[in-house]
């Protein structure tokens, strides 16, 4: 292997049987591609709702493409450049011995720039190809349940499989080939894949984020609430982009989130395992990691494929039914890393490691699960508040829920933190930090299951709203019913463990961080003892504190932000909706609503806001780092991490509590639909939808986008920290980027009418 040159022969063939392992993983998403495109579609009625889903989710997809590719161009450029201005890693120089310094930096300038494009096309790949599988699934689904329980549950849970293996299966692809061909050198590439990963989840997160929601809430607020009809009534103009909504928001955007994570954990372990291979000689260090995300993917492979129910809904337990084929993952893994751990690692220690990131994925699914499922008493405490007071006492409980549930999954993640620290303690820094960093490779294995379980729920949502438009049976309906509850649950559950993800990510970036501005000092001649690796960041210092205040304050501007796009598009939405309710004959079933003006809507209202907000959270890091320096920038990354688990966790819990009262309400409780309790709930479910599927959910993203920018701009900004006049210029031309995208954001675009229409 060229670029192991010291790799044993066990080594060598386990890296090719981990790439081997990828394209596996890959061939069983194909797989079961084909399982799902054979199944049944229908009616004609239901097969004309499906149409509608299906070119409003591409339209939108491609509208979105149109918009992101010239950024992605000239990021590229810039990453290629980017390695001319600081001399390449001692291990690179390693790696490409007898190449002068100028050459060394074409190779991985070269690398850096494709392994970007190659990230950010992964990342488009995994959540425009996994949307439109959903898609697929989502009316094979509704026709299934006119058989069975157990083939609807097969259908709706493989269909998400799908996009659960491409992340598995891209992410563990990509960072193996660039490990292969750069070898020790592989760091100073996989910077590149994991920014372009990230950069892209960012982006559909948030345009997906602000289309979902905008329909939903416009859609509820004036069908339900004002003209009592039902949730996906096919008179309400805006039931279509809001199915296509769950599609491009919860199936391509989660993707592409939980992709990134994948990404970047395993950028940052390697960068932290390179550092470890200069001190112990060993590059098991670097090897570990891929061979562990390679058991990863075969584990999940075969949990996945376990996930079935019984025929009949009333002797099924569809929640069982899928912890069942996460548990049997969780146990493949367990028992395979403790065996690679003694054979191979020789050390107890990094199989502690892993194994604490996997208990935290399950710990964070329980105290998920129980704040937002029905059958616990948060979410039945919130449903009653509804009763007892109306939407204000609903709106209070749920919020206390959030609040609550935020404690409790910080304090998990920093225990959790603690033990990977304690696991190591006693050694170099860098082994703790190496630690940390397996915790969150650890905690992303069973990747493939979880993203098949957020992408079950918007599945199941689409084919009940699909039956419902169509007008199938009860049985039908109920069985549809059932898969929807279960899975709003399950994607409340991945939304828990997609912030805790992105908070270890985070933290392992930071590690890479420290790491990566320490090589920097000593190349420039200070003391490997006074570096800031051994030193520390310090609080004391007054600009360490400010870059905390402004790192903690960007998660609610940020947010602030994307829900004042929701409530802008969903006030366009609510306007559309009513006037088409007047149209003569239209409630009274005689005349089809124009479903394409409302989708046009959804669709021109997000990609207005995907370059603004992504600006800010590119730019707003070098800002600190020019004016403030890298040890304050190192303050605002902590601020960062910080804030945004706390804020994302309580939206995201807040919401799917909201959600899940709504649900409980509507299946009887408390007067059932139509009754004042259920008005509130849905008032409720509405403040909830943009915290719980926008906001929240594009903390995550934006919190690893700041890191990579970070992790990126460090060593030039301590290169070149005394040349003030050069940085105060810049600091002052990005300062004013991320003042004009706020002002852009904040009055939508600098135009007082959106044209709405403009969808091409």
């Amino acid at each position: 292997m060229p670029g192991l040159q010291n790799a044993t022969v066990f080594e060598t063939v386990a890296i090719w049987v981990v790439l081997a392992i990828a394209i596996i993983g890959l061939l069983y998403a194909l797989l079961l591609r084909s399982q799902i495109l054979k199944a049944d579609k229908g009616t004609d009625k239901m097969k004309e709702v499906w149409n509608a889903i299906r070119e409003g989710a591409n339209a939108y997809l491609n509208r979105q493409l149109k918009t992101i590719v010239p950024f992605i161009v000239v990021l590229t450029i810039v990453l290629f450049f980017s390695v001319y201005v600081i001399p390449p890693s001692a291990e690179a120089a390693e790696r490409f011995q007898g190449y002068d310094t100028g050459t060394i930096q074409i190779i991985v300038g070269i690398g850096r720039a494709v392994a970007f494009v190659m990230g950010a096309c992964f990342s488009l790949a995994v959540g425009q190809f996994g949307m439109r599988m959903a898609v697929q699934g989502n009316v094979r689904v509704a026709a299934a349940s006119k058989h069975s329980f157990n083939e609807a549950l097969k259908l709706a849970y493989r269909s998400g499989t799908i996009t659960g293996m491409l992340t598995d299966g891209l992410g563990l692809l990509g960072g193996t080939v660039i490990f292969i061909i750069f070898g020790i050198a592989s760091p100073d590439v996989l910077l590149g894949f994991g920014f372009g990963g990230t950069l892209l989840a960012l982006f559909m997160r948030v345009g997906g984020g602000i289309y979902t929601k905008a329909a939903d809430v416009g859609a509820d607020l004036v069908g339900k609430v004002e003209e009592g009809i039902p949730e996906d009534d096919p008179r309400n103009a805006a039931v279509i982009a809001d199915l296509v909504g769950d599609n491009v928001g919860d199936c391509a955007g989660m993707a592409a989130d939980i992709f990134e994570s994948y990404e970047v954990t395993i950028v940052s372990g390697l960068i932290l395992g390179c550092a470890l291979v200069g001190i112990t000689h060993d590059i098991k260090w670097i090897v570990f990691p891929l061979l562990v995300r390679g058991i990863g993917v075969f584990s999940s492979i075969i949990g996945t494929y376990s996930v079935r129910g019984r025929k009949k809904a009333e002797d099924s337990n569809a929640m069982a039914s899928i912890n069942k084929g996460f548990y049997t993952s969780a146990v493949i893994c367990l028992v395979s890393f403790l065996l690679l751990a003694i054979f191979y690692m020789h050390e107890w220690r990094a199989f502690l490691s892993v194994a604490v990131g996997i208990v935290l994925a399950i710990l964070l699914d329980e105290v998920t699960k129980y704040f937002t499922d029905t059958r616990y008493k948060p979410v039945k405490s919130i449903a009653g508040a509804a009763k007892s007071g109306g939407a204000a006492t609903l709106i209070l409980r749920g919020l206390s829920t959030g609040f609550e549930v935020s404690v409790w999954q910080t304090l998990i993640i920093a225990v959790t933190i603690l033990i990977s620290v304690l696991i190591y303690w006693g050694q170099d820094v860098t082994f703790i930090l190496y630690g940390v960093a397996m915790t969150g490779i650890g905690m992303l294995t069973l990747t493939g299951n979880n993203v098949a379980m957020d992408s079950f729920g918007p599945i199941s949502d689409n084919a009940n709203g699909i039956g419902e438009m169509a007008g199938l049976d009860e049985d039908q309906r109920k069985i549809m019913g059932d898969l929807d509850s279960v899975g709003n649950t399950t994607k409340a559950i991945t939304k828990g463990v997609a912030i805790g993800s992105a908070v270890i990510a985070a933290v392992s970036l930071f590690g890479s961080f420290l790491t990566d501005v320490s090589n920097v000092q000593v190349q420039m001649g200070v003391d490997s003892a006074k570096t800031i690796l051994q030193s520390g960041i310090r609080i004391s210092q007054p600009t360490v504190f400010i870059g905390a205040l402004i790192g903690a304050s960007i998660p609610w501007l940020f947010s602030s932000l994307i829900i004042n796009a929701v409530a802008r598009a969903a006030s366009q939405i609510v306007e559309e909706v009513r006037r088409q309710f007047h149209i003569p004959g239209l409630m009274e079933g005689k005349v089809k609503p124009d479903y394409s003006h409302a989708v046009g809507i959804c669709t021109v209202s997000a990609q207005k806001e995907l370059i603004t907000l992504t600006t800010i959270s590119v730019l707003t890091p070098l800002v600190v780092g020019l004016f403030l320096g890298v040890e304050a920038l190192g303050g605002a990354l902590a601020g960062v991490i910080l804030s945004g688990q706390l804020l994302a966790v309580f939206m995201a819990t807040s919401g799917g509590a909201w959600d899940n009262a709504k649900k409980t309400i509507e299946d009887g409780a408390y007067g059932g639909k139509g009754s004042e309790a259920h008005k509130a709930a849905v008032v409720g479910d509405t403040v909830g939808d943009p915290l719980k599927d926008t906001s929240g959910p594009a903390l995550n993203p934006m919190i690893k986008v700041i890191n990579m920018v970070s992790l990126l701009a460090a060593p030039i900004l301590i290169r070149y920290e005394g040349s003030t006049t050069l940085n105060v210029i810049l600091g002052i031309i990005f300062l004013a980027g991320v003042a004009f995208s706020i002002l852009y954001s904040k009055n939508g675009g600098f135009k007082k009418k959106a044209e709405s229409n403009d969808v091409a």
